[in-house]
């Protein structure tokens, strides 16, 4: 092979495809002159290259023998008839205990942390891959991500003393948590929890914390406390969860569960609206709308509205709209 194939990202002509060894028989060829040997390990030195240094830099398997499968065939049989020396018993049992304890399979997996995998690797995952039936890859990842979910679960459970992760959820929903502060308690995403434990006896949105602090005051249950404070006293959001000790969001959840409307600066406008029906009643009218339209069609300017009513020129515009009649 005499032209290059194309060039490496420092400039190094490469005469065969990056993550691939191309083999002619017992021949490999090298990728950095594109001639043919047995095996171009030994081959490097000519080059100035190490094996470790070519193999990364042509994307090739750290495993890869560089070699032909009749070298390789002549190297394996030259090792089963050394099987028998004393060194090499010992170090193929020694190798043998490593792989049964687990301690090479963890050895390897430090080794290919962080290190993306070569292109001849990819190449042959996705040779495997194509003759695999779609669904049953599918089903093969779904019982992976499930005995992952199930591995979590049981880690968190074990860790707060519960059996199983739904009850640990159970009993947190019971005792007030809302699903966030049970995902910040386990060290998980709240929407996890959510989606992999339901809770089917799971109170409405507010109901752990509200219900107790309702009847504590008297009141049949969260939904007559809060028309009582917020429709009928007209007491604020805000308020209503200061004194009950929890969120804002808390309370507007559980308004919008039992169909109550939030209204917004509800105490400000409640206590608004009275003051403006005790003017328009010392006025002699039944509201400040009628009031303002009225001597509007008399044609007194705002100053005298302002000078009668006591409300500024600017409050009392707001009175001329159609909507406030």
């Amino acid at each position: 092979m005499t032209q290059a194939l194309g060039l490496l990202a420092d400039g190094t002509p490469h005469y065969a495809p990056v993550g691939e060894l191309l083999v002619d028989g017992d021949r490999v060829c090298c990728h950095l002159c594109g001639r043919w040997f047995l095996s171009v390990a030994s081959h490097l030195r000519y080059h100035g290259w190490t094996r470790t240094g070519y193999v990364a830099a042509f994307g090739l398997e750290l495993g890869n023998p560089l070699s032909g499968p009749a070298t390789r065939k002549r190297r394996a049989e030259a090792l089963n008839a050394r099987y028998a020396e004393p060194a090499i018993r010992r170090a193929r049992l020694a190798a043998r205990d490593r792989s049964a304890s687990g301690a090479l399979t963890a050895a390897a997996a430090r080794a290919a942390l962080g290190r993306p995998h070569p292109p001849e690797r990819r190449s042959k995952t996705l040779a495997a891959l194509a003759g695999v039936d779609p669904a049953a890859r599918a089903e093969g990842n779904r019982r992976r991500g499930e005995r992952h979910r199930a591995r979590i679960a049981a880690d968190v459970a074990r860790r707060f003393g519960f059996a199983t992760f739904d009850e640990y959820v159970a009993a947190r929903v019971r005792a007030g948590l809302s699903m966030a502060a049970i995902s910040r308690e386990a060290g998980l995403h709240k929407d996890w929890v959510a989606r992999h434990t339901p809770v089917p006896d799971r109170p409405p949105p507010g109901e752990a914390r509200l219900g107790p602090f309702a009847r504590s005051l008297g009141h049949a249950d969260t939904a007559a406390y809060l028309r009582a404070e917020h429709v009928e006293r007209h007491r604020s959001v805000a308020a209503i969860a200061l004194a009950a000790g929890v969120s804002r969001w808390t309370v507007l959840a559980a308004l919008r569960h039992h169909g109550l409307e939030p209204r917004a600066h509800a105490t400000k406008r409640h206590d608004a609206q009275a003051r403006e029906r005790a003017a328009a009643l010392s006025l002699g009218f039944a509201s400040l709308a009628a009031f303002v339209a009225a001597r509007r069609a008399e044609g007194a300017p705002w100053t005298a509205l302002a000078a009668e009513s006591g409300i500024a020129p600017t409050t009392l515009r707001r009175y001329a709209s159609p909507h406030r009649a």
